[in-house]
């Protein structure tokens, strides 16, 4: 069997994978289905309500607005790409996934991904310039610049990470199919073909890494920019409040940029599979759920946006 296998090549043996979930905790699964599904809810309302109050408010209408309903478009996809199965596994255990659906739920996990960390560097890079160029940010950063941006960051994200999950896609699979995780991720998925592909494998940690560091580099150089211009304001009611502002964002940036670092970038290849499905865990659930309260539901203008469209449906009333 195994010699006809390697003599078809391409042929897949294996028609569906099993989504190993949290085998260790499943006795607590009816617990942890309440907690991810009002977490899931929480996420998927805030970060849509961002985009309905920007979309809806001429007063939002404006290039950082612009770049966070992109930043919770993206999100609210990333987490619904994950977080359906993982609470199917929670009230039901393992979960079987057709070969098609496992990749394309992992193209859709690492496109989304890829692209939310492009646009995390571009947001920052936005405040940047606000906050350090004020006078030339207009000019600078404008709906000529925000759209081709914008779409830089899907098409960045897009070919980074199509060609390692059509390569991974065309190989074969002949057993094992249990996958280590709530999601098929394509690092275990690269662990289960016939023969284990190495060269793929590094291939697309390869282009998580560069996304990842560039990103990462990019908002640490405008975030470190930012607190300098922010040193240089003559009132300390400015300063402290300036400061507060950052440090909830760099919260989340730490808790996304750790998260991912301590999946992708760890140089002994077998740890990564250890506690991955913890790691992956803040990105799916926990920074999402933060993200329309640091970023955008703590700002007054929000607030004012939010109370006026409050206003408007009594009224209609």
């Amino acid at each position: 069997m195994q010699k006809q296998i390697q003599a078809e090549g391409n042929s897949t043996a294996v028609q569906e994978f099993t989504l190993e979930g949290f085998p260790a905790v499943q006795h607590l699964g009816k617990v942890l289905f309440l907690l991810h599904l009002l977490a899931y809810l929480a996420s998927v309302t805030g970060n849509s309500l961002i985009i309905i109050i920007t979309w809806a408010d001429r007063r939002l209408h404006t290039p950082m607005y612009f770049f966070l309903s992109t930043f919770s478009f993206c999100e609210c996809g990333f987490i619904t790409t994950v977080i359906p199965k993982l609470l199917t596994i929670f009230l039901s255990g393992r979960q079987t996934i057709s070969f098609a659906a496992c990749f394309t739920q992992a193209f859709a996990f690492v496109f989304l991904g890829a692209t939310i960390f492009c646009l995390m560097a571009i947001m920052s890079l936005d405040r940047f310039l606000a906050i350090s160029k004020p006078l030339h940010y207009p000019t600078i950063v404008n709906t000529r610049t925000c759209i081709p941006l914008v779409t830089a960051c899907f098409c960045l994200g897009f070919l980074l990470m199509v060609i390692p999950v059509i390569k991974l896609s065309q190989l074969s699979f002949c057993g094992p199919n249990v996958i280590p995780h709530f999601f098929c991720d394509l690092g275990p998925l690269t662990r289960l073909s016939c023969p284990e592909s190495r060269s793929i494998e590094m291939l697309f940690y390869n282009h998580a890494f560069v996304i990842i560091f560039t990103s990462f580099l990019i908002t640490v150089l405008a975030y470190s920019n930012i607190v300098f211009t922010i040193l240089r304001l003559p009132s300390a009611k400015e300063r402290k409040k300036a400061f507060s502002t950052c440090s909830s964002h760099l919260i989340v940036l730490s808790l996304m940029y750790g998260s991912c670092a301590f999946i992708y970038v760890k140089p002994k290849r077998m740890s990564r599979l250890d506690n991955n499905r913890e790691a992956a865990l803040v990105n799916t659930v926990v920074t999402p759920l933060l993200n329309p309260v640091i970023y955008t539901l703590r700002n007054k203008q929000v607030h004012q946006a939010l109370r006026d469209a409050l206003s408007k449906v009594k009224l209609q009333k």
